[in-house]
């Protein structure tokens, strides 16, 4: 039987590539589509050579968030907060709020303020105060700062550059130095990231801690009561939690004060213990609003126990002080571009705000978004302003300070460079800050000056991401911003003290003038009433 020869299908190869890339093309030119509320781009495989309009607006900005119900409404949020503010400061409040436990006072007071003028850093990135500085909220806080003898509270608002204490933790260490002050600020009951914290030790059984990132899986009264901090918990019966005072840093060991704050919907009672030898009971009526649980002397370390009445109670964690001095708390969300911030409730911030009482409140954002060779960020600068606002509402008796994206490398053929959008969203931060009348800060040119993030990653200061610094470049940013708190504070007390003689030289002239006026007639109208 004679052989047949083999067909030859190298033609039918080439047919069934020519006819997939026709495929394609055809399927680039649908747009994009929105399917069961997911958003589907639109599959261009010649975008090197063919663009199209949304591709390009797409390109132009990067989108804050994918949630239908992102929308804000400023107007809506200012009407909710004022309706809540009214509401808390004319309800009759038949139960007790605040919970005070004294033990041991510490009556040295605060000691002089006379703070070191050396910089940590060689280069000195000044904070930029846009409203007139005698009238600004910043110099309200220098002059606290300077001459209160009431604790000075800072909160730091940021994403997960500053988690774990990173960058706090330092700034918080050398405001201590100088001005006052221990403690570490806010602990949350409990959450999976405070094995990562080195300031303190929390220990924590029978919580479920709820996240603002994911607050669509939380029990639907938890979403109405998120705090800026990120964080509510729930107990179970017999939940415990303890904080233990670390010496990661100086002025941490011990604290001079701790205040636990929480909601107890319903009849409740607490056990704290202090240094696990001195302990109290507290009877807890049901109601709305937040309790304090004020614990008042020097301590190491500090346990709650709910021992009944969880169904009804919210934790937010302790704040460890001292009764003056400086405090600063680290309110860090992971994934947060600072748009969360509107899903707290502002009830809850107002009234935490008016036991704490907060002096400054930094907004550090923007790395999330940052974006390779996007330079318009003017939609999230416009978000900024409202976040401004919003923080104005909430914490009304604070300054608020926006610190600026971070630098940030990526890959190229010649190495890692610093990211050219950078530069993009640090300006559009700061056209904010001014729009808005607050004070800015850049990040970016602090690391810049310090030698950017290749720099940082080759002193190990920063992790191979060439994205996120680690506790040791935390630590050189911290000396930049406190060096920036110190000039600032130092120029607003040599404003004080070229008033303070302006008004000494005008009063002696003054006399002298009036001296003059009377100069030689004086006796004459002395003599005649004789």
């Amino acid at each position: 039987m004679t052989p047949q020869p083999e067909k030859d299908c190298t033609n039918r190869g080439w047919i069934a590539l020519t006819a997939l890339i026709a495929v394609l093309a055809v399927i680039s030119l649908i747009p994009p589509q929105r399917i069961g509320g997911v958003t589907l781009r639109r599959a261009n495989i010649l975008s090197d050579i063919l663009s199209f309009e949304d591709a390009a607006a797409e390109a132009a900005e990067p989108a804050l968030f994918d949630e239908d119900d992102f929308h804000v409404d400023m107007a809506q949020v200012a009407r909710r907060i004022e309706a809540e503010r009214i509401e808390a400061d004319t309800a009759p409040r038949p139960v007790q709020t605040i919970f005070e436990w004294l033990l041991r006072q510490d009556s040295s007071g605060r000691r002089a303020v006379v703070p070191d003028t050396v910089r940590l850093n060689p280069a000195l990135v000044a904070i930029e105060q846009f409203a007139p500085a005698d009238s600004g909220r910043l110099r309200a806080f220098y002059d606290t700062l300077l001459y209160a003898r009431r604790p000075v509270r800072i909160a730091v608002l940021g994403d997960s550059f500053i988690e774990g204490d990173i960058l706090t933790a330092d700034l918080r260490e050398k405001l201590q130095s100088a001005f006052g002050g221990s403690g570490t600020g806010f602990a949350p009951m409990a959450s999976p990231l405070t094995g990562f914290r080195r300031t303190i030790r929390t220990q924590s059984r029978g919580w479920n801690a709820y996240n603002i990132m994911q607050r669509r899986n939380a029990p639907a009264p938890c979403r109405e009561r998120f705090y800026v901090s990120g964080w509510v918990c729930r107990p179970s019966a017999g939940a415990s939690v303890k904080w233990e005072c670390t010496d990661a840093k100086r002025h941490l060991d011990s604290c001079g004060r701790a205040r636990i704050l929480f909601i107890s919907r319903t009849e409740s009672r607490v056990a704290v213990t202090l240094d696990n030898r001195e302990r109290r009971e507290f009877e807890i009526a049901g109601d709305e609003a937040v309790r304090e649980i004020d614990v008042l002397g020097r301590m190491g370390s500090l346990t709650l126990e709910v021992l009944s009445g969880s169904d009804g109670f919210y934790g937010y964690g302790a704040w460890f002080e001292d009764t003056a001095g400086v405090t600063v708390d680290n309110y860090s969300v992971r994934s947060n571009n600072g748009q969360a911030l509107f899903w707290t409730a502002p009830g809850v911030n107002a009234q935490i705000n008016a036991l704490l009482g907060y002096d400054l409140v930094i907004l550090q954002y923007g790395l999330n978004l940052l974006q390779s060779g996007v330079h318009a960020y003017g939609g999230y600068g416009r978000q900024i302003e409202n976040m401004i606002a919003y923080v104005r509402q909430c914490f009304p008796t604070a300054a608020v300070l926006v610190m600026s994206v971070s630098d940030r490398s990526e890959r190229t053929d010649q190495g890692f460079v610093s990211m050219s959008s950078a530069p993009s969203m640090a300006q559009a931060q700061r056209q904010a800050a001014r729009n808005a009348g607050a004070a800015f800060w850049s990040t970016y040119e602090a690391m810049r000056s310090l030698g950017g993030m290749a720099r940082f990653v080759q002193n190990g200061w920063a992790g191979k991401d060439f994205t996120h610094i680690n506790y040791a470049g935390g630590q050189r940013v911290a000396w930049s911003l406190y060096d920036a708190m110190l000039s600032g504070a130092q120029a607003a007390r040599e404003r004080e003290r070229i008033c303070t003689a302006s008004d000494n030289v005008i009063e002696e002239t003054l006399a002298l003038r009036v001296d003059s006026l009377f100069h030689g007639i004086a006796p004459a109208v002395i003599s005649g009433t004789r």
